[in-house]
């Protein structure tokens, strides 16, 4: 049995909240991480083909928003926090270990594919709701955007009715959750 203990789930929403607080305050907007792989795009596809990006209007668009070098637009940074704090945490925690979560039947090569097709999609779908769930549901809730509580709604809805047909993968052989 594991005796790990985690953090209380009300102290860690409340310090989250804090920190969009914080976040909002200072930078004049909500938390988000679609616009990291936005700039890592931008930057590589300069890099890579820099005529191409010369007379695309999204281009030109992203780069009055954020001139100079896209890999200094703080969102980078954000998620560069996020990926070491998780390391640390884990380290801390005596969690740090690679695991590899599937259902008794399930094919790894699939399950991987699989992984990696609703990744890619859930990006692809960040990139067409200008934002992620992060940007559009956390902070558009905090400030009460009506798109913030309705993108809550759709997340959880849709993982609750999902949940119902899916759960029945992750039963182990004896029957139990």
């Amino acid at each position: 049995m594991n005796n790990t203990k985690y953090m209380n789930p009300y102290l860690a929403g409340f310090l989250l909240g804090l920190v969009l607080l914080v976040t909002i305050y200072i930078t004049g907007r909500g938390l988000g991480a679609s616009g990291a792989v936005k700039s890592a795009v931008v930057a590589t596809v300069e890099t890579v083909a820099p005529a191409h990006t010369g007379d695309l209007k999204f281009y030109k668009e992203y780069g009055e928003e954020h001139p100079g070098n896209p890999l200094k637009n703080w969102l980078v940074f954000e998620i560069a926090g996020v990926v070491i704090g998780a390391f640390i945490s884990g380290l801390i925690s005596n969690r740090l270990k690679f695991t590899f979560e599937q259902f008794p039947k399930s094919i790894k090569k699939f399950r991987i594919a699989g992984a990696l097709a609703g990744g890619a999609l859930f990006g692809f779908g960040a990139q067409l709701a200008r934002g992620c769930t992060s940007g559009a549901a956390l902070s558009g809730m905090a400030v009460m955007s009506t798109g913030g509580i309705i993108t809550m709604i759709a997340i959880f809805g849709g993982a609750y009715i999902f949940a119902y047909f899916f759960r029945k993968l992750w039963l182990s052989n004896k029957g139990d959750y």
